[in-house]
């Protein structure tokens, strides 16, 4: 089975469930927390992917790890996932999960690339900006790049501008390449 479908469903299944439960801010949370811990605790990561750690092992640390801290529903999914032995898709059905809880909210997610910090005015006017232009409620997120070298990227969605000066340097390049082979 194609691993979009697996993580899909997976968070499919669990928005179902938030919704059906009428928890789904406390599920948001939970799998806000979760993605944090893939993302950033690469020891915890190494013990997902490793094919040698035992899936009694993995479930025991998967509960040890978030069993205080994360709502009962959450934490028999994480244990659903793990036993099925799906727990390589956590960082996937994580972000599949968020994406549906963002359209179910009309939210769109943003992402500003650009070689330097965003002063905080300018990123409040560009989400303005983009919330009249998409009619709908903005999750902008700043990242800095400088192999961008300037410009900026913005990503919505599945649109893309790229005003970055690394591409208009790539596009001369390219030209001038073309250009010289006729």
């Amino acid at each position: 089975m194609n691993e979009s479908k697996i993580s899909v469903r997976y968070a499919k299944a669990l928005f179902e469930l938030g919704k059906e439960e009428n928890l789904i801010e406390t599920v948001i949370k939970d799998i806000q927390l979760v993605d944090e811990v893939c993302k950033t605790i690469s020891d915890f990561w190494l013990m997902v992917e490793s094919p040698v750690v035992q899936t009694s092992q993995k479930r025991a640390s998967v509960k040890l790890i978030f069993g205080e801290r994360i709502n009962a529903i959450s934490l028999k999914f994480l244990d659903l996932v793990v036993q099925n032995r799906r727990e390589i898709y956590l960082k996937d059905i994580s972000r599949n999960f968020l994406a549906l809880c963002r359209k179910d909210k009309g939210i769109l997610a943003a992402k500003l690339t650009s070689a330097s910090a965003i002063e905080k005015d300018s990123s409040k006017k560009l989400s303005e900006l983009l919330s009249k232009s998409f009619n709908a409620k903005i999750e902008l997120e700043e990242v800095v790049d400088k192999d961008i070298i300037g410009g900026f990227v913005l990503r919505i969605e599945d649109q893309q501008l790229d005003a970055s000066v690394s591409n208009q340097l790539n596009q001369i390049k390219r030209e001038l390449l073309s250009n010289h082979i006729k």
